[in-house]
């Protein structure tokens, strides 16, 4: 079941936006695949279909999706706002429907799971950008979103990147990350890994405040998917004497 010596392997990526099949790389194999938003480019419900199409001929055992801005149509909360900008093409939606075209992973939204004992969570919520899908407004609004997060959480999966962590964004020359989203991580939720995308040249790994940050964007400033998925290994939960042996593994399979 595990890759080597009871050792838990978890591979990476983000942001492929409906581009899998022009993947410059290999996916290397693992234990858990993690996917942390904007599989698509607005939502649309046959990449959504072809996505998950994907996901089915994954050897990971286990796969763990969450949405991201890009996930137009997964957004009920606020899909009848956003519908008329993003989906004209397709009037008749549901996003009901729509999200159960995603049938071959474990889709998290403000939810977690139980991987070999690791709790892991999903949210796919990020600060306002003009008028995106989940996006919130920074301060109380998306603080009240990132305090439901367990305090136990293990692996926090979000969209979005905590401020300051391989946030900048070349475009509009300033970090995006969320304050607020840092501060949890750092002062309450303290989780051994986060894994994020959202900022595509942003990608990278990051050790700081006791958590290794993973942003794993796969395709670049320019939307092309060249950016290597990164690896990381768990020990087996329980297994106390290899808790010093866990490594981080990048570009490197």
């Amino acid at each position: 079941m595990f890759s080597s010596a009871q050792r838990i392997r978890f591979v990476c990526l983000s942001d492929t936006h409906g581009r899998t099949k022009d993947f410059e790389f290999e996916v290397p194999p693992g234990d858990v695949l993690i996917h942390s938003g904007d599989f698509t480019n607005v939502g649309e419900p046959h990449q959504v279909a072809e996505f998950n199409e994907w996901l089915g001929k994954q050897p990971h055992p286990i796969k763990i999706v969450i949405a991201g801005n890009h996930e137009v149509s997964f957004d009920v909360q606020n899909y009848k706002e956003l519908a008329p900008k993003f989906h004209k093409k397709f009037p008749d939606l549901d996003p009901i429907k729509t999200r159960a075209l995603l049938t071959n992973c474990t889709y998290l939204e403000n939810s977690f799971t139980e991987v070999h004992g690791y709790k892991v969570y999903g949210s796919p919520w990020s600060p306002e950008l003009c008028g995106w899908a989940f996006n919130a407004e920074r301060g109380k609004e998306i603080a009240d979103i990132w305090e439901k997060i367990p305090t136990d959480t293990d692996i926090l999966i979000t969209h979005g990147p905590p401020y300051g962590i391989l946030d900048f964004d070349e475009m509009l020359d300033r970090k995006e990350g969320c304050e607020d989203l840092l501060k949890a991580v750092k002062d309450r939720i303290k989780p051994l890994y986060h894994v994020f995308g959202h900022i595509h040249e942003g990608h990278g790994v990051l050790k700081k405040h006791g958590t290794t940050f993973v942003n794993a964007s796969t395709c670049d400033i320019s939307y092309v998917p060249n950016q290597r998925p990164i690896v990381f290994e768990l020990p087996v939960k329980g297994e106390e004497s290899l808790l010093d042996r866990v490594k981080m593994f990048f570009g490197k399979y």
